[in-house]
């Protein structure tokens, strides 16, 4: 399916890594100019050699995104470099165990920055340029929002505000055709998971815990899976879309588990 995404520019938080570089290589794939932000220059400039080395196009503008000032920049030069945004998806973050018991206010505020106002940050230093252009946002969340973890308080309830600011900013944008959505992750294997499952005395045991729950094919979900979504939910080939909390995940949130 052609999805025709040539040529537009989509800012990718955290498109580095994990999730996020599944993105940034599925956008590049079909045609797409992701634009990486993050801090991580050595890993984004990785991954903009190896999208260009494939034939793609890509870019990156570094940023450390529970700064204001420097989200602004990180737009504000892609607009420089490429004269338009097409789409914004927001990925950054961090399941940082900010818990009610062990937690404390300083935790728990700078788990919010870290995982949910850089989301406010990007889509509103972008909106003057997705307005030009009837873009979209896919906000990337997590299951913690709706199922609970323990231990997480920070995390779960930025994911919370993400699903919420999905619909809100559904509704407000609107008059300007521009479709908000969120692609919900249950278990997903990235280099992150890797180091919570080695944490572990048996990580295979403890993944195998984990695998054999999840309905569709006792197996995690691939951040080309992933990936795949935010590219439908970016293209007008999903046109008529928009304020979903779509769960991409193998039915591990809402179907009955005792069944696998």
């Amino acid at each position: 399916m052609d999805l025709q995404l040539k040529d537009k520019v989509i800012l990718v938080t955290g498109g580095s890594k994990g999730i996020g570089h599944g993105i940034s290589t599925v956008l590049a794939e079909e045609g797409a100019i992701p634009v990486v932000v993050g801090r991580d220059r050595k890993s984004m400039l990785e991954v903009v050699a190896a999208i260009e080395k494939s034939g793609g196009k890509a870019s990156f503008a570094t940023a450390e995104l529970t700064d204001p000032e420097q989200c602004r920049l990180a737009v504000e030069s892609a607009i420089k470099k490429f004269g338009r945004i097409d789409g914004v998806v927001n990925n950054a973050g961090i399941n940082d165990g900010v818990g009610l018991e062990n937690g404390n206010y300083e935790e728990f505020l700078r788990s919010i920055n870290r995982n949910l106002t850089h989301y406010y940050l990007m889509a509103h230093y972008a909106l003057p340029e997705l307005k030009k252009n009837k873009g979209a946002i896919v906000n990337i969340g997590s299951k913690t929002s709706v199922t609970g973890q323990g231990g997480t308080s920070g995390y779960a309830a930025a994911n919370g505000g993400r699903n919420a600011v999905t619909r809100e900013w559904a509704l407000e944008l609107l008059p300007y055709n521009i479709r908000v959505n969120a692609v919900i992750v249950a278990e997903c294997y990235t280099p992150l998971y890797d180091r919570w499952i080695k944490t572990f005395d048996d990580p295979e045991a403890k993944l195998k815990s984990i695998t054999d729950k999840i309905p569709l094919g006792q197996r995690m979900t691939t951040a080309r899976e992933i990936a795949n979504t935010v590219a439908f939910l970016l293209s007008e080939k999903s046109s008529h879309t928009t304020g979903q909390l779509l769960f991409v995940d193998g039915g591990y949130t809402h179907l009955d588990r005792s069944i696998s």
